[in-house]
C-alpha cells in the first residue's frame, strides 16, 4: 500500500486478524488508532521531559546551591540512567502480563511523585535519591513502544514506533529549552536562584499528572478491546474471515501455537494456493471495510506467531538468550545509550569549550541535539520501512541499516573527541550530523524489534530498552572518569571505539530466529 496524503488523517486500512492499522492517521485522534498514536509519543516525550529537569540547571545553578563537584553531577545522571534500566527491565513482561496502556499510565503517575518532592532535595544526597525515582519516567519507553507496536502493523511500524519514539525522545530538547526559560522567568519576577530552580518542577508535574490520566481514560488497551479479551478476539476474526479457527490453538504458552501442519507452511504459503486448495462452488472468505487482503496462510501465521501470550521465567529466559535480542540490546545499548550520556553532559561541555556562553545559552544549543529527534528518529524507522517494503519485505536490509548507523555513528564521535573544536560552527555542525545516525539507529532499532518474538513483544522491547540504558550507564560512566569529569572529549573518542566495535562485532547474527513463526 503506497503512502498517500489521505492517510495522515482518514481511517486506516486495518490487519483482518489483530486489526492493526496499516498507515498512521496522524492528524485525526478522533480516530481510536491516532489517538493511541498521540498519547504514545506525548506520553513519553512528557516523562522524557520530567525525567531530564535537574540537568539543564545542573550545569550552573543546582550545582553552585547544593555545592556540587563535577563528580557528585556526573554520579547523578550514573543514579538517574541506573533505576530507568531496572524500571524498564520489568515494564516489558509487565506489558505482556497486563497491557501496556496500564503499566504506561501506571508509570507516568508513580513517577510524578518524586518529581513532585524534588524541590526539597538539599545536598548531594538528596539529589541522588530524588533522580533514582524520578528515573521512573524514563521507563515509560517500553510501554510507549509496545504500544505502538500492538496497533500498527508489520508495513508501517518501523515509522510509528520511531514516530513516537523520536517524538518522545525530543522531550530531551524540550528541557533543555523550557526550563532555562522558566527559571529566568521566576528570577525576573524576584525571587532568588535557590527558590526559582525548585518552583521550575511545577510545570513538569501537571504536564505528567494530566497525560497519564488522560491516556488511561481516553484510550483502549488493544486494537480488539481489552487486553484480557485478545486470543479470543484473534479466534473471532479467523472465524469471520472463513478460516477454520480449530488449527489454530491460542493460548497462554508459547509451546501451544505449534499444534498444525498448517503453522509450519504459513511462510510458504499464497493466494493462490488457497484458492486450489478450496472444493469447487466454495466462496473466498469476505473482506470487511478498511481491511487488507490477506491469504488464509498470513491470516494463520499472524493468530499463530503475532498474538502476545503471558510471559513466564523459561519462556522469557529464551528470549534473552537469543542471538537476535543480543543483536538489538548491544546496538540500543551503542544508540540510545549514548544518546542519555551525551544529552547529560552536552551543556557543560559546550559551556566548558566556549567561556563566554550563559548557563542558558548553553543549554538552548544543547537542546538542539535533543530536538533533532523529532527529525532524526523517524527518519531512521521510515528509511527502515522503505527498504522494507521496496525490496521482498527483507529484514535484513532492516538489520544492515541498523549498523550502518552504529558504524558512522562511532567515527564521528572519534573525530569529534579527536578534534575537540573551540570553534561553534565546527562544534555545532559535528555534533548535528553525529546526531542524525546516532538518533536514526534508535529509530532503525525499534523497526526491527516488532518482527523479533512477536509473541513476546514487550519482554524483547523490555530487554532492549533496558540496553538503552545500560549503554547510558556504561558510557555515563566513561565520561565520570575522565580527568574527574572534565575530559568530555576524550570521553566522546572512547565512546566512538565501543560504537564502531560492537557494531562490526555483531553483524552477523542472522534478523530472524531460525524456523520462528510470524514477524516475517
Amino acid at each position: 500500500m503506497g503512502l498517500k496524503f489521505a492517510h495522515l488523517y482518514s481511517a486506516p486500512e486495518v490487519n483482518p486478524v489483530n486489526r492493526k492499522a496499516r498507515s498512521i492517521p496522524f492528524f485525526n485522534i478522533v480516530n481510536v488508532y491516532g489517538r493511541v498514536f498521540f498519547f504514545s509519543w506525548f506520553g513519553f516525550m512528557i516523562a522524557f521531559w520530567a525525567w531530564y529537569t535537574f540537568p539543564p540547571l545542573l550545569t550552573l545553578t543546582i550545582r553552585e546551591d547544593l555545592k556540587l563537584t563535577k563528580a557528585q553531577v556526573a554520579n547523578s545522571n550514573i543514579v538517574s540512567l541506573c533505576a530507568t534500566l531496572l524500571v524498564r527491565l520489568v515494564a516489558g513482561p509487565l506489558c505482556d502480563q497486563f497491557g501496556s496502556r496500564k503499566v504506561f499510565g501506571g508509570l507516568l503517575l508513580l513517577g510524578a511523585i518524586p518529581l513532585g518532592l524534588a524541590p526539597l532535595v538539599q545536598n548531594a544526597t538528596g539529589l541522588y535519591v530524588s533522580r533514582f525515582f524520578i528515573g521512573i519516567l524514563g521507563g515509560t519507553f517500553v510501554p510507549c513502544q509496545v504500544w505502538s507496536t500492538g496497533f500498527f502493523d508489520k508495513n508501517i511500524v518501523g515509522t510509528a514506533n520511531a514516530l513516537t519514539g523520536g517524538f518522545g525522545n525530543a522531550g530531551g530538547g524540550i528541557t533543555y529549552f523550557i526550563m532555562p526559560v522558566v527559571f529566568d522567568s521566576f528570577v525576573n519576577r524576584g525571587f532568588t536562584a535557590r527558590q526559582s530552580w525548585r518552583l521550575t518542577f511545577i510545570v513538569p508535574l501537571i504536564m505528567v499528572l494530566f497525560t497519564g490520566v488522560c491516556l488511561l481514560c481516553f484510550c483502549p488497551d488493544t486494537p480488539t478491546g481489552a487486553w484480557k479479551d485478545r486470543h479470543v478476539q484473534a479466534k473471532e476474526a479467523l472465524a469471520a474471515h472463513g478460516v477454520d479457527q480449530e488449527v489454530v490453538v491460542i493460548s497462554g504458552a508459547i509451546t501451544d501455537r505449534f499444534a498444525t501442519p498448517d503453522a509450519a507452511d504459513a511462510e510458504k504459503g499464497s493466494d493462490i494456493d488457497d484458492k486450489k486448495s478450496q472444493p469447487s462452488g466454495t466462496v473466498s472468505p469476505p473482506t470487511f471495510d478498511h481491511e487488507a487482503h490477506m491469504s488464509r496462510t498470513e491470516m494463520l501465521e499472524t493468530a499463530q506467531g503475532e498474538v502476545i501470550v503471558k510471559p513466564t521465567l523459561r519462556d522469557g529466559l529464551r528470549v534473552a538468550a537469543s542471538p537476535q535480542t543480543l543483536f538489538l540490546v548491544l546496538m540500543y545499548m551503542n544508540s540510545f545509550g549514548g544518546e542519555l550520556a551525551i544529552n547529560s553532559i552536552l551543556a557543560s561541555y559546550y559551556f566548558k569549550n566556549f567561556p563566554t556562553m550563559t548557563q542558558t545559552q548553553a543549554a538552548n544549543w544543547a537542546a538542539m541535539f535533543g530536538f533533532l529527534n523529532f527529525a532524526t528518529r523517524p527518519l531512521g524507522g521510515m528509511v527502515s520501512d522503505v527498504l522494507y517494503n521496496a525490496f521482498g519485505r527483507s529484514l535484513w536490509l532492516k538489520k544492515g541499516w541498523i549498523t550502518v548507523c552504529g558504524l558512522v555513528t562511532g567515527v564521528m564521535l572519534i573525530l569529534i573527541g579527536r578534534l575537540d573544536p573551540h570553534e561553534t560552527s565546527m562544534m555545532f555542525g559535528l555534533v548535528a550530523l553525529m546526531a542524525i545516525f546516532l538518533e536514526a539507529g534508535n529509530g532503525a532499532n525499534f523497526s526491527l524489534v516488532p518482527h523479533v518474538h512477536p509473541h513476546a513483544n514487550g519482554v524483547l522491547s523490555g530487554l532492549t530498552g533496558a540496553g538503552g540504558n545500560m549503554g547510558g550507564v556504561i558510557f555515563a560512566v566513561i565520561f565520570r572518569f575522565m580527568d574527574h569529569g572534565s575530559n568530555y572529549a576524550k570521553g566522546f573518542w572512547v565512546i566512538g571505539c565501543i560504537h564502531v566495535a560492537v557494531s562490526l562485532g555483531v553483524s552477523w547474527i542472522p534478523p530472524l530466529p531460525k524456523g520462528q513463526i510470524g514477524g516475517h
